[in-house]
């Protein structure tokens, strides 16, 4: 097969997903990807187009099997792409798996399995980046113990390869998870080294976005309201800028700073409010009516 034959396919199979053919989508970009012998750069971009569209589309359909087959199943492509690449697709798939609906333990479970598929094969670029990922997991499932003992190898392992990006997200991983078992000054031990890993490359929005919520979070364990509030109110906007569901989050803890420092005119003054308009409603104005 060509590559236009592939894009012939991959188009086909964007057609019958538009108009709800979900079975004749999957099974024409498993076309794509299953291709043999294809092996030139205009294939293999088909070919990871596909695994990106075949990826959110399950995602979509809430068919978290099927998702973990494909992950499992694209492993050989992996082999004629580079090391980032892969680990973007890693990544991406895991985070589709997350949109289903699929519990943490079964999100665990694949991670650990494409571990263990990571050391077999020593890539240890993707290995490193599918621990985080568990750490995480392990945070969500409240499994802290198990999460700082994966991040402090972890941390080990990045420093030796100056990978900061990565950095900053452990060191995120590590503040969350003491300040979950209550070590505030180790959180913020934690989180002043996300900043200054943070402050050598380009972070991008959305995890400079995650560092101000924690660093609002630290404040506020220390009753200083008003510093909490601006890192909290920073994250806001950030996330807002990005249409992130974590702005609604963001937005929660203002309020609640201002309702600490006994302030209800400003809570109904941001509810009001431009920015925040289109976060009314819900749990929103349950606070605005809760600040008097």
């Amino acid at each position: 097969m060509t590559a236009s034959g592939l894009r012939e396919l991959v188009e086909g199979a964007e057609k019958a997903a538009e108009g709800n053919d979900v079975d004749g989508a999957v099974v024409l970009y498993h076309k794509v990807i299953e291709a043999a012998n294809m092996d030139g750069d205009e294939d293999i971009r088909e070919r990871e187009k596909a695994i990106y569209a075949l990826g959110s589309l399950l995602a979509r359909e809430k068919r978290a099997d099927e998702l973990g087959s494909l992950l499992k199943s694209v492993r050989p492509f992996f082999a004629q792409i580079p090391k980032a690449r892969t680990a973007k697709i890693v990544r991406t798939l895991i985070d589709n798996i997350a949109k289903t609906g699929c519990s943490v333990e079964a999100q665990m479970q694949l991670c650990r399995e494409s571990i263990e598929w990571t050391k077999e094969e020593k890539r240890s670029f993707l290995k490193q980046r599918v621990e985080a990922r568990l750490a995480d997991l392990c945070l969500q499932n409240r499994d802290y113990q198990e999460a700082l003992a994966l991040l402090s190898s972890l941390v080990y392992e990045v420093k030796k390869m100056d990978d900061k990006a990565l950095l900053v997200e452990i060191h995120l991983l590590e503040s969350r998870a003491h300040h979950a078992l209550r070590n505030v000054p180790r959180s913020r031990a934690a989180l002043t080294a996300a900043r200054t890993a943070a402050n050598a490359i380009y972070c991008p929005p959305a995890l400079q976005g995650q560092i101000d919520i924690q660093a609002g979070v630290l404040h506020a364990e220390e009753k200083d309201y008003k510093t909490a509030n601006s890192y909290f109110f920073e994250a806001f906007e950030t996330f807002d800028s990005l249409d992130d569901s974590a702005a609604t989050k963001s937005l929660k803890y203002m309020l609640l700073c201002k309702i600490m420092t006994n302030n209800p005119q400003d809570v109904h003054t941001i509810i009001g409010g431009k920015l925040a308009l289109k976060y009314g409603g819900g749990d929103i104005a349950a606070m605005g009516a809760g600040a008097g």
